[in-house]
């Protein structure tokens, strides 16, 4: 079987099927981005009590858990009615999907259950308009997926999983996160199909301008459907064995490295195009350790813990990449559209991009076309966690919660200790100052617990502004 092969199995159902349709729509010399499976969360970060709000392709989304069909769903943001958002609604007692203007209710279809304005024996609810519009979903290995096309070739089109983690499943140690990310995803995928700019840009993180070496990449072969490419002497001046990588058009991408030191690892990334200039991030990391003691740590780390640390490597790139998307804008549009007189490409470290870009030019894949970025964002903004990652991660956001109460407690102590400390000196003081320093020590141990506590917020919701590499 060719990697050409593997590259459209990957995205299509089983060839046998005569239902069978391609990802990215029939089209040979054109990428059709609506008609593609894409993740839109973790399963484990949605809430079934509440309705969750996701932009997809510039399609705002409402998901929501239906108890009735057991499945999460996802419909077009808005209420038929008064086309107000259904996501600032809630889940009614009933189950159904409420929306917060006049409590139109809604089923796991879209279709309406009620209008509480309607008479007795009305049947305004039963008209097509008074619908929600639902589109398909899925759930694979942890994610929740939707169809962003037309509904009926949904369930003919294979959703985009990570085929090696459905062999040997439980040797798998697995942890991953997302973020909301102010570029293209486009440009997600090319930093992270560039792995020759680990070493600069993540100096001090994960990388070590020590490792930095020319890197001779090879595309294996190529499609509509992705490419599929080796670095044969690997990363670390070929200290770890041969990486192969993946692109499974039009969004997902990863990594493949065996070595002897640490067996099997994986980066697998989706990009999610939410709008132009924005998309969200999966990032998964799956291994198969040869020692049992990695295994032990990862899988007992906090989740909330390696979220912290993986929001640092994400800025460690993310101000420059939101810039450079910019000028590539810029350049393109001078170039009329030719990227290899955009960027300067001379050495074959660049060829994934250069493969990628190939790609994009030759079955017209720019998923947001003629569409311009808006003004760039100021340092700050693109530095916050709070609405880009921790608000929206259940683990993070509960975390966050616990630190603050903590805070407020470790305060309350201080206070306490403190105020009590005039009143054992003038009762016991200076006969017993044994017991006055062993009152001071609640107060002190209440002032680190809150330092410790509002260093450790600031971490859940802004970013470090000097990456660890220029410090």
């Amino acid at each position: 079987m060719t990697a050409n092969t593997l590259l459209r199995d990957n995205l299509n159902p089983d060839s046998d099927s005569p239902q069978s349709l391609p990802a990215g729509g029939q089209d040979p010399d054109r990428f059709d981005w609506q008609e593609v499976w894409y993740p839109v969360f973790y399963i484990e970060d949605l809430d079934k009590t509440k309705p969750a709000k996701f932009t997809l392709l510039e399609r705002d989304l409402v998901i929501w858990w239906d108890r009735h069909t057991n499945a999460w769903k996802a419909f077009d943001d808005r209420c038929p009615h008064r086309l107000v958002p259904l996501s600032e609604g809630r889940i009614a007692e009933d189950g159904l999907l409420e929306c917060p203007y006049h409590g139109w209710a809604f089923k796991g279809d879209g279709s309406c259950d009620r209008i509480p304005q309607q008479p007795e024996g009305g049947t305004a609810h039963n008209s097509k308009r008074a619908c929600a519009s639902a589109l398909p979903t899925a759930e694979r290995q942890g994610l929740l997926f939707v169809y962003a096309g037309k509904p009926e070739n949904a369930p003919n089109i294979k959703i985009p999983i990570v085929e090696p983690l459905e062999t040997d499943t439980e040797k798998w140690t697995l942890f991953g996160t997302f973020r909301d990310l102010p570029y293209d995803a486009l440009t997600l995928l090319e930093n992270v199909l560039d792995a020759s700019h680990l070493p600069f840009t993540h100096h001090k993180s994960v990388g070590n301008r020590a490792n930095a070496a020319p890197m001779v990449l090879e595309v294996l072969e190529t499609d509509k459907y992705g490419f599929k490419g080796t670095w044969v002497e690997g990363p670390r001046r070929g200290k770890l064995g041969q990486q192969d990588t993946t692109f499974v058009a039009p969004s997902l991408m990863w990594h493949d490295l065996t070595s002897k030191q640490f067996g099997r690892t994986m980066t697998v990334v989706y990009a999610t195009p939410t709008r132009k200039g924005e998309c969200r991030l999966f990032a998964r990391f799956p291994f198969q350790f040869s020692s049992a003691i990695p295994r032990f740590f990862i899988s007992n780390t906090p989740r909330w813990y390696s979220h912290i640390g993986q929001n640092g490597i994400l800025e460690d790139d993310q101000i420059f990449l939101h810039y450079q998307e910019r000028y590539l804008e810029k350049a393109l549009a001078e170039s009329k559209s030719n990227y290899a007189k955009a960027f300067y490409l001379p050495t074959e470290a660049d060829t994934y991009v250069s493969e990628l870009h190939k790609w994009v030019n030759r079955y017209e894949a720019d998923p947001f076309a003629g569409r311009q970025l808006a003004a760039p964002l100021v340092k700050e903004v693109l530095l916050d966690r709070y609405h880009s990652h921790t608000s929206k991660c259940a683990s993070c956001s509960q975390a966050l919660r616990n630190v603050r109460k903590l805070k407020t407690i470790s305060k309350i102590v201080a206070a306490i200790a403190w105020t009590s400390s005039p009143l054992i000196s003038y009762f016991f003081a200076p006969a017993n100052l044994t017991l006055i320093l062993l009152g001071a020590i609640p107060a002190a141990i209440a002032i680190a617990t809150w330092l410790i506590c509002n260093n450790l917020e600031r971490k859940f919701t802004h970013g470090q502004e000097t990456p660890l590499r220029n410090l």
